[in-house]
Formats: structure tokens, sequence, C-alpha cells
């Protein structure tokens, strides 16, 4: 069988796996490319084979560099099932209709402000291809093993990492290929652990941490200190968050600070209409998560809700110290670009990032300190104090990748470390072939090579 790594090769982005048996063609992940702008303009490219000679997609979780090209490959023609968990489904929903909502506004901001460099500026794709994608989605328990056809079977089972995130294995007879999706963290304060797998003949790998360990420090504690300080100079602290799984980390986060009195009554938005609703399903699938009912309750009652632009807009015209949580995680869109406009020229306020920026996104820059960022075209001057929170990553690191592996039986025959930057992946490529022994290498964007399945 023929393996293309057609994405998160040598990058952190855009997972996608196409095998080829002969007979049929399975997609592992679908995702968007995000960072740097020679990595987004493969989301333009033509897609290695054609969308509708790809006979189904296996999708590990929900995340947009793993889901998010989902939309554009059924209107370029694919008709297959797409298997998913119930929680992936639901969170798919949200997300990807967002995303085709963004990439229409952004779109036609460009247009009304004329800074495409294009005569028309036009979405990757539309709400209307991200609802027609939807419709191809079939619903797999965790553990469940389902028939591809050619004799050639999936099953999706728990990553931790997000609500119904998967590690994907493909078995045929007694062989296996087993993609790790992103892996969770085993103690998480939310997720359960990943579960640990038995064999592997081909391994996929992510690499997003490979060259790093999380740090020790009280990610928990550090947000408390972060709002204390910027409330008492009368600033505001903006979180740039995922909506999914991340942004409920810190909702936790803020609750038990403020039950347990670390931090003063100042008001807490969640300004994202996605990341309300994906807080919702954290009450409907309680057994993939630690949270308690009353936790799940208590998150709610901590936070202000902003739904509308209306009630977004409210929020930048506050002149009091406030919390504002807003998509995107790595500010690459969102209503998280609008408050940044208004907070990074204060140097009152504290720009808050919380997780892993990928190389070339908006909160890489700010991260790395650049002191002026482009926002819709235009350039903002960041006075503001900028910091990250590397503890609340929902990806294993390194040791702890490495810890999930050596409770495979037997070495696979050959390990691909993919998802990660280049720097990542080959350090974790060393590490697993000093520490474990075993084949690894990282493949390049595009490559094909054979696997025994």
């Amino acid at each position: 069988m023929k393996l293309i790594f057609a994405g998160a090769a040598g990058t952190v982005t855009g997972s996608r796996y196409l095998l080829d048996t002969g007979r049929a063609r399975i997609l592992i992940d679908c995702g968007l490319f995000q960072g740097y702008k020679q990595l987004r303009l493969r989301n333009w490219a033509r897609f290695p084979v054609q969308p509708r000679r790809i006979d189904a997609v296996l999708l590990s979780h929900a995340h947009l560099d793993h889901s998010g090209y989902l939309p554009a490959l059924v209107r370029d023609g694919f008709k297959g099932p797409i298997y998913a968990t119930p929680a992936t489904r639901e969170l798919c929903e949200i997300l990807l209709r967002d995303s085709g909502h963004l990439q229409e506004d952004e779109a036609a901001f460009a247009n009304r402000h004329k800074y495409s460099r294009h005569e028309q500026a036009k979405p990757l794709y539309t709400v209307a291809d991200a609802e027609r994608a939807m419709e191809q989605f079939r619903e797999v328990a965790f553990e469940e093993e389902f028939s591809l056809g050619d004799g050639l079977y999936g099953a999706l089972l728990p990553a931790g990492h997000l609500l119904g995130a998967s590690i994907v294995r493909l078995r045929r007879r007694k062989r296996t290929l087993v993609f790790s999706g992103d892996l969770g963290r085993p103690h998480d304060s939310i997720m359960r652990a990943p579960v640990a797998i038995e064999s592997a003949d081909t391994l996929i790998v992510e690499s997003t941490y490979g060259n790093r360990l999380h740090a020790s420090d009280d990610g928990e504690a550090r947000i408390g200190e972060v709002i204390r300080e910027t409330a008492a100079k009368g600033g505001t602290v903006l979180i740039p968050s995922f909506a999914v799984g991340r942004a409920q980390t810190i909702m936790f986060a803020i609750y038990r600070l403020k039950q347990s009195g670390q931090i003063p009554d100042l008001p807490v938005f969640l300004d994202s209409p996605m990341a309300i609703d994906a807080t919702e399903l954290y009450r409907r699938h309680r057994r993939s998560h630690r949270l308690s009912v009353a936790d799940v309750r208590g998150m709610y009652q901590t936070v202000r809700l902003s739904r509308t632009a209306e009630e977004s807009k409210a929020i930048a015209n506050l002149r009091m110290p406030a919390v504002i949580i807003s998509a995107s995680g790595m500010a690459t869109g969102g209503r998280v670009l609008h408050h940044l406009k208004q907070i990074a020229p204060d140097p009152r306020n504290h720009i808050l990032f919380v997780g892993f920026q990928a190389g070339g996104t908006r909160g890489a820059h700010l991260v790395d300190g650049d002191r002026e960022v482009k926002i819709h075209g235009q350039w903002c001057e960041v006075r503001a104090q900028v910091s990250n929170i590397d503890s609340y990553s929902a990806h294993a690191d390194s040791a702890e990748i490495l810890a999930w592996l050596r409770k495979i039986r037997g070495a696979p025959s050959q390990v691909y470390v993919c998802h990660g930057e280049p720097g990542a992946s080959d350090a974790f490529r060393q590490r697993i072939s000093e520490q474990l022994g075993w084949q690894a290498r990282v493949p390049e964007h595009l490559e094909c090579v054979d696997v025994p399945l």
C-alpha cells in the first residue's frame, strides 16, 4: 500500500495522510495549513488526488488543522463518508461553519478596504460548503471497528487532547497502521489520558512538542498573578484562546481562582459564540472529561457570555479592569483581532497567550516580542505586556509521548514523525531512535512511501 504525506510533514499544520490500497483511497485527517504564507498557500493548491477518487475520510479530531479543509474537499467532489466520534462531529458542526463564516467575512472586509492583492478576494470556502460537508459525517463510537472495504478496518481510540479526539487505527488481517493524532497529556486538568496502543506495524506520531518539555510552573497561579497585576494598573487582560478545549480550561482555572479569592471579582467575558457553543458540549459528553457537573456549572457562572457583534463591541468600550477570553488562540482571525487593536497600544494591558504558537502566526510574532503587528491590513503598535503560559498545552510533550510509545509491545517496522516544526520533529526522531531503538524518520511534504498493511 502507498501512503502519501499530503500535510503536517515538516510543519505543525495541515494534517492530511492519504492511504492508497490499490482498490480504495482513505484520507486520515483533512486539515487547513496555517501560519507562514507559503504554508497557507497550500490550501489553495490542487489536492494530490481528485477528491472524487477518495473513498472515505477518518477524522482524528475537530481542530481546524485536522478538519478545516473538509468543506473544500466536499465542494470539489468528495462524496464518501467522514468517520468521526459523536463529539468530534458536534464540534465540527460548530468549527467548520464558523470557519466558513470567518473566511467569507475576511474576504468581504478585504474587498471593502481594498487591502487584498487580488482584484477580488474570495473565501477558501463558504458556510454553505461547510454545511454540505456535515451531511457526510458518520458517527462511530470509541473502540468500535468499522469496515472500509478491501479487508481494511478502522477504529477510533481515545486520545485525550480534546472532546472526541482519537488515535486512528487501521487494520488489515494482522497488520496495523496507527496514527497518533494529537495526543493529550496524562494529567490534564480536564481531559482524560490517551489510551495505550498494544501494537503497530507502522506508526505516524505527532511531534508538536518533540523538542520540549512543558514548564513545571503552575499555569493557574500564573494566570492569577497576571490578572492581579493588570487589574491593579487599571488594565485589561486579553487571552487569545482556541474556542474548543483551551477556552474551557481557562474558564475552569479562573473559576477556581475566583472561588479561592486569589483574584478580584472583576468581569470575565467569553467573547466567542463558538466557545460558548463548545462549552455546552461538556455537559453532554461527561465520560470524555474529568469535570463534575458542579465544575461545568461553575465555569458558566464565572463568565459573561458574548454572542452578538454588538455585545462584543460593548466589551471593547469598557473602561475598567476586565478579562476577555476570545478566539482564535494564535490570533490568526476572529473577534480577538478587534480586541487586539484596542488593547495592544495601551501599556496598562496584558496579552496572555496560553499555548503553542505556530511559526508565522500573529501570536508567534507577539510572543517573540514584535512591537508592531499587522491587523486587517494596518500596522498596530504593541505597548501592552505580552506573555505566554506553556503549561496549558493540550499536547503531550516529548517525555509524555515517549512514555506513551513505550507501552507499545514490540517495535513498529517504521515510525514516521510528523505534525511538528522541523526542529521539533527531527529532535523527536532522534529521541525515538536513541531511547527506543526504533526506525524513525521525518517524511517530506507529498512524499509517498510503501506501508505493510
